[in-house]
């Protein structure tokens, strides 16, 4: 089985069990519509454990056919390179990570996709130590917002293994007057997850720039917190 055989066979699955309906409820989480085939959600995990049980499948082979995949418009066919290479955890070494960032030069658009390749991938970086924290730098700099988004989003994850609050503040720092909403909910996200963890280092870093960063920033960041809390983060009145 060649790259360019398991793409065809992969879309071919797709279009067989593609359902309308599914894609109109999906819509309403996506700016613009869902541009799907709307799958049920059993049918890429299964299809996905079908795949890697076959003798030819191999990481390399993963690595080739997501090249294909992850360009694609199609929801569902990025979503299978991921879950493909999840099923090859035990063998991610830092070529899985450099794989993983070329992903965001060819396709990867969404918030969706972006969340869920954290979810899959990363703990598994972090906790080999397969990726330090400066591997991330550029991606704070990246043209792809969703480049930029993951890496607090993938930061949430490394809070496991690394409580070093004042140094996680100082890499996204730079971050902090970003443009792009999507990358304004991953940091506030972020700092919502830190201030569960320590609440004074987490306030002096917000109070730090709640009269600069996006307000969107803010309120993810202090969504947990009281109404009475949440007054602290207001702008300075001018």
């Amino acid at each position: 089985m060649t790259a360019t055989e398991l793409h065809k066979d992969i879309i071919e699955f797709c279009i067989k069990n593609a359902d309308e309906e599914i894609v109109i409820k999906y819509s309403r989480y996506f700016k613009g519509g869902f541009n799907g085939y709307g799958l049920h959600k059993d049918l890429i995990p299964n299809k996905v454990k079908e795949i890697k049980a076959q003798p030819w499948c191999t990481i390399d082979l993963v690595y080739g056919v997501s090249k294909l995949l992850v360009p694609e418009e199609k929801f569902e066919l990025p979503s299978f390179a991921m879950s493909l290479l999840n099923e090859f955890s035990k063998k991610f070494d830092y070529k899985t990570f450099q794989e993983l960032e070329l992903w965001f030069s060819i396709g990867i658009n969404n918030w969706a996709h972006v969340d869920g390749l954290v979810q899959l991938l990363f703990p598994v970086f972090w906790k080999k130590e397969i990726v330090k924290l400066n591997d991330l730098s550029s991606w704070r700099k990246a043209e792809n917002k969703f480049q930029r988004r993951c890496v607090p989003v993938a930061m949430i994850k490394l809070l496991k293994h690394d409580t070093d609050l004042p140094k996680l503040f100082g890499f996204i720092d730079s971050m902090m007057m970003d443009s792009e909403r999507e990358v304004h909910q991953g940091l506030g996200w972020f700092l919502r997850e830190c201030w569960k963890r320590d609440r004074k280092l987490t306030e002096e870093f917000l109070l730090k720039w709640k009269n600069d960063c996006a307000r969107l920033i803010i309120q993810y960041a202090t969504e947990k917190m009281t109404k009475e809390e949440r007054l602290a983060y207001r702008r300075d009145k001018k």
